[in-house]
């Protein structure tokens, strides 16, 4: 596939700077989004924008960067219906960038599969990198489908990535950032668990974490979340509340594999106290916030 034109719904805080990568990689880019300020953007750097998913129904590639996969499924319904009417070009693309549940995205594809008379197929390929890689067009992006939809891909794909990599067939991209998920979450959760532990105790968290990442506990999370929990800035860069969403993921493909996840469930515990403590919408880094929250309630619990 040679540069050409490509669609793209929804131009969030991931989406937006993808499809700026696409512009500047020289792709045309039709854009949608549910607020007409980001198509406005998008258009201001030379894209273009389009009034409903629907009108996107010829591009050759449209790529879903909606929060979950049911908004992926409301906002193409318009789409899936004209293609009912009249099917698209053999070949066409729907590539799914958001986290969604592997079961599910297998059961999307073969409703485009349906609805496009088998002229679409459906690639899944989430990303991973933060608002970070979006802006730099150096995100990890884990792609599941046929190798020849993935053959077509790649080179949208690459305007948008540095390390693109199949990883088998539909559902196989999510299961992929499903797992990368449950290590950043629970890695995540760890460090703010150990900054509480470390502040508390009277140490400097910055100097704490200096120390980590020249060790064995360094890593990339802790490079890139390790500044935000030590300043508890938590000013977001993705909410921390789709976090719970993705360990489900986690917990839904381990029953299917017959996979204990012990990681998982705790996690998942503490995001869902997170949300229900109404952090969900801060940056990931809020689990220190979190934490903080469960160390005072259990010291007044301690007090009574």
């Amino acid at each position: 596939m040679t540069h050409g034109s490509v669609g793209f719904v929804g131009l969030g805080l991931m989406g937006a700077p993808m499809a700026a990568n696409l512009l500047g990689a020289g792709w045309q880019v039709r854009g949608w989004n549910r607020s007409p300020e980001a198509v406005r953007d998008l258009e201001l750097r030379g894209g273009s924008g389009v009034d409903t998913v629907a009108d996107l129904r010829g591009e050759p590639v449209i790529i879903f960067m909606l929060p979950d996969l049911p908004f992926i499924e409301e906002s193409a319904a318009g789409l899936l219906a004209a293609w009912r009417t009249e099917p698209p070009a053999p070949g066409t693309l729907v590539v799914v960038m958001s986290s969604v549940s592997p079961v599910g995205v297998q059961a999307f594809g073969l409703a485009v599969a349906e609805a496009s008379a088998g002229n679409a197929s459906v690639l899944d390929a989430p990303v991973s990198g933060g608002t970070d890689g979006a802006r730099r067009g150096t995100l990890a992006i884990m792609a599941g489908g046929s190798e020849a939809d993935f053959a077509r891909a790649l080179p949208v794909l690459e305007a948008m990535g540095a390390a693109v990599r199949r990883l088998g067939g539909l559902g196989a991209g999510s299961l992929a950032k499903a797992c990368n998920q449950l290590v950043v979450g629970t890695t995540t959760a760890a460090l703010a668990e150990a900054a509480e532990l470390a502040e508390r105790s009277g140490l400097d968290v910055h100097a704490l974490f200096e120390v980590l990442a020249g060790g064995l506990a360094g890593s990339r999370v802790l490079d890139q979340v390790g500044p935000r929990l030590a300043a508890k800035d938590y000013t977001p860069t993705g909410p921390a509340k789709f976090m719970r969403k993705d360990l489900s993921f986690v917990l839904d493909s381990a029953r299917s594999a017959g996979t204990a996840t012990p990681m998982a469930s705790a996690g998942i515990e503490l995001y869902t106290e997170l949300v229900a403590q109404g952090l969900g919408d801060r940056d990931l880094a809020v689990v220190r916030q979190a934490v903080a929250n469960l160390s005072a309630a259990g010291a007044g619990e301690a007090r009574r």
